[in-house]
C-alpha cells in the first residue's frame, strides 16, 4: 500500500473514495465546503446525519458534481479538542471505513483540521505512522491468512506549495511504519519460532538488504571469552543458545561517534527457577520487544537514510527452569569484572542487559539508550501509557522525553538517585539483582547505571506500552519505534545547526 501527495481542485479528483471534515454544528472544513458547492448543496442536505463528533463517519455515494466516486463525511471535533489523541481518533476511523467498502484509492482531504497542529510535517507524518498501523495483520501462524487490502493508496490533498513537504513528510512516516510492523511482527511471533537464533537471523537478512548496514553475531563461546557471564547466565536452562546481536549503520563520517541501541531480548521468560505464575505466561514472548523495537528501529533508519552512525545492540537469551538453570542465590561475574548475586531468576532482563551496556564502550558512543520490557513495577508507576524513562545525564533524558512528545510515543522521567542504590546491596557480592518490593523500576535502572559510567546512558521501560492484553487488540504495539527514530533524526537535526 501507497502513500502519496496530491493537489488540485478537491471536486475534479478521480477516486474510490474522498475523505472531507465536518465539525459540530454543521459547519464544513474548506475542501467539504467546495464538495458541498460543486454538488449545489448535497453535503448540507445530509448533514442533520452527522453531527461532527471526532471519528464520526457517513459514506455517501454518487455525490453529484464531483468526480470520486464516493464521499465519506468525517467528524473533527471541537476545535478546542484537537489533540493527538483526536487526530489518532479519526485515522482510525477512516481507516475502519476504508477497510470496509473495499476500495482501491482514497484521497483525505481534511484541510489539516483533524488536529490543531501547525507542524505540517508532523501531522503528515502520524497520519501516515497511524493509518499504516491500522493496515497490520497478524497471520504468520495461522493456517487461514488475511484476506489481501484491496486498499492500494491513500494520498493527502495538499496544496502545490505544500506538496514537497507533505513527499518528505510520507516519506519518513512509512519509513517509521515499516519499522513498527517489524517490531510488532516480531513480538507477536510465539518463542517457539522466534527465539534467539531467529533474531539473528533477522539482523542478518536486515543487514543483507542495506549496504550502510553490517551484522555481527556473536555466539555463547565468544561471549564467554569476553566475559559475558551475566548474559550467559540467563540461558543457562534453555537448549536455545544465547546470541549477542550487533548491528552497525554507518551513514554518517567515519570518525562520528555513533548513537548505540541496546535491546532485552528474551525470547520468552518464563522467571527460570524464581517461575513465574501460569495466568497471562503466554504473554511473556513479549518479553523481547526491546529487541524487536531495536531491530525495527534499525530497519527504518535504512529507510530514512539519516546521516549517522547507529549502533544496534541485541542481547537475546531464553530464560527457562532446568537442571542447568541458575539458582537464587548463584553468584556470576559480569564482563565489567562485577561480581552479581542472583536473588531472583525473574530479575534476568537487567543480568542481559548489564553485559550488552559494557559491550557498548567498545564503540566510544555518543549516547547509549538502552529498552527493555524490564519491571512490572513500571505499570503500577505509569500504567500502559507512557515508557518509563531514567538516565544519567538531563541533556540525553530532555532529548529523549521531546522526542516522544513530536513522535507521540510519550516516556516519563523517573529519578535515578543514590539513595535508592543502597537497595541492591548484598552480603556476598558487589550487588544483588533486585532491590526489593518498594521502587522496583528506579532500582532496575540502578542497577543498570553501574555498568554505563563511562558514557551518556538512558533507560527506557516498555513494560506497559510494548503490547496490549485485551481481546481482539492483544498483540505488539511497535513501541517504541516512533520515539527512537524521532531521537535519531533530532540527533542529524543537531548535527546540522553545528555546522
Amino acid at each position: 500500500m501507497e502513500f502519496e501527495i496530491v493537489t488540485g481542485s478537491v471536486e475534479s479528483l478521480e477516486t474510490d473514495c474522498l475523505i472531507v471534515g465536518v465539525a459540530p454544528d454543521g459547519e464544513l472544513a474548506p475542501s467539504a465546503d467546495l464538495v458541498n458547492k460543486a454538488s449545489a448543496g448535497y453535503l448540507k442536505e445530509v448533514l442533520g446525519d452527522h453531527n461532527g463528533k471526532a471519528g464520526e463517519t457517513l459514506l455517501l455515494h454518487k455525490v453529484p458534481g464531483i468526480s470520486a466516486s464516493r464521499v465519506l463525511l468525517v467528524g473533527l471535533g471541537k476545535a478546542d479538542e484537537r489533540s493527538d489523541r483526536n487526530q489518532l481518533k479519526i485515522i482510525k476511523s477512516i481507516m475502519a471505513s476504508l477497510k470496509a467498502i473495499r476500495c482501491k484509492t482514497a484521497v483525505i482531504a481534511l484541510d489539516g483540521l483533524e488536529s490543531a497542529d501547525q507542524d505540517l510535517y508532523r501531522q503528515l507524518r502520524h497520519n501516515t505512522e497511524w493509518a499504516s498501523a491500522e493496515l497490520y495483520q497478524y497471520d504468520a501462524t495461522k493456517s487461514k491468512k488475511a484476506d489481501p487490502l484491496n486498499l492500494e493508496s491513500i494520498a493527502f490533498l495538499l496544496s502545490q506549495d505544500d506538496a514537497e513537504l507533505g513527499e518528505f513528510s510520507i516519506s519518513d512516516g512509512s519509513a517509521i511504519a515499516n519499522g513498527i510492523d517489524t517490531a510488532r511482527e516480531l513480538g507477536n511471533l510465539p518463542g517457539n519460532i522466534c527465539t534467539p537464533s531467529y533474531l539473528a537471523e533477522k539482523a542478518l537478512a536486515l543487514a543483507a538488504s542495506c549496504e550502510d548496514l553490517s551484522t555481527t553475531i556473536l555466539n555463547e563461546d565468544e561471549m564467554e571469552k569476553l566475559g559475558m557471564h551475566s548474559l550467559l547466565s540467563v540461558g543457562k536452562g534453555s537448549s536455545e543458545p544465547s546470541k549477542l546481536i550487533v548491528m552497525e549503520y554507518k551513514g554518517g563520517e567515519p570518525d562520528q561517534q555513533p548513537h548505540v541501541l541496546v535491546g532485552k531480548g528474551i525470547t520468552f521468560d518464563t522467571g527460570g527457577i524464581s517461575l513465574k505464575p501460569g495466568a497471562k505466561m503466554d504473554e511473556m514472548k513479549f518479553d523481547m520487544c526491546g529487541a524487536a523495537s531495536v531491530i525495527g528501529t534499525m530497519e527504518a533508519l535504512t529507510q530514512l537514510g539519516l546521516d549517522l552512525n547507529v549502533v544496534g545492540i541485541v542481547a537475546a537469551a531464553e530464560n527457562m527452569p532446568s537442571g542447568n538453570a541458575s539458582k537464587p542465590g548463584d553468584i556470576v561475574t559480569t564482563m565489567s569484572g562485577q561480581t552479581v548475586e542472583i536473588l531472583n531468576t525473574d530479575a534476568e532482563g537487567r543480568l542481559v542487559l548489564c553485559d550488552a551496556l559494557t559491550y557498548a564502550e567498545r564503540f566510544e558512543p555518543e549516547t547509549v539508550v538502552d529498552i527493555a520490557t524490564l519491571t512490572g513495577a513500571c505499570i503500577v508507576a505509569l500504567g500502559n501509557h507512557a515508557t518509563g524513562l531514567l538516565s544519567n545525564d538531563d541533556l540525553l533524558a530532555d532529548d529523549l522525553l521531546a522526542a516522544g512528545e513530536f513522535a507521540a510515543d510519550k516516556a516519563w522521567r523517573l529519578p535515578l538517585w543514590d539513595e535508592y542504590q543502597e537497595q541492591l546491596d548484598s552480603n556476598f557480592a558487589d550487588m544483588g539483582n533486585i532491590g526489593g518490593p518498594a521502587a522496583g523500576t528506579i532500582t532496575a535502572a540502578c542497577f543498570l547505571s553501574r555498568f554505563t559510567k563511562k558514557y551518556r546512558w538512558a533507560h527506557l521501560d516498555i513494560a506497559g506500552v510494548a503490547w496490549n492484553s485485551n481481546g481482539k487488540s492483544k498483540g505488539a504495539t511497535g513501541r517504541c519505534v516512533p520515539l527512537l527514530c524521532q531521537h535519531l533524526i533530532a540527533q542529524v537535526d543537531d548535527l546540522a545547526d553545528d555546522e
